[in-house]
């Protein structure tokens, strides 16, 4: 199945859902591998180190600092990878209401991490795009 391209399309029926549960990123050496324990929803390997994203429970039962304490929500249209100005757009509405946010895209679906505190913001915002885009 082939992602969604057009932006009007992709902002209507963005459908944003928000996962339970506080994520927090963490980093760990490049050169250690990911404790067996642990089970990361993303991993991403830099130069300065491997950044982890997981729950902040699994962080802090790991012993791990960590930073950003977060919401996921995930944008559940099936967006292409090459979709031109969707994330743009969310972006600069979330920005607009002084929400910062780390969007990831994967293979199906777009997702924020917007801060926990203003998770709620987010959401609204967010549906609020959605249902403007019906008009």
């Amino acid at each position: 199945m082939t992602g969604e391209r057009h932006l009007h399309a992709l902002l209507r029926h963005m459908k944003p859902e928000m996962r339970p549960g506080i994520f927090v990123f963490c980093t760990i050496p490049t050169n250690e591998p990911v404790p067996a324990a642990l089970s990361p929803l993303l991993t991403f390997c830099e130069q300065e180190g491997t950044t982890l994203v997981l729950l902040r429970e699994e962080a802090e039962a790991a012993g791990l600092r960590h930073a950003f304490a977060s919401c996921l929500i995930t944008l559940t249209v099936h967006s292409a990878l090459d979709a031109v100005g969707f994330l743009a757009a969310i972006t600069a509405r979330l920005a607009a209401a002084g929400i910062s946010v780390n969007a990831v895209s994967a293979f199906h679906h777009d997702h924020l991490f917007v801060p926990a505190d203003r998770a709620d913001d987010a959401m609204v915002l967010l549906r609020e795009m959605s249902n403007a885009t019906h008009l």
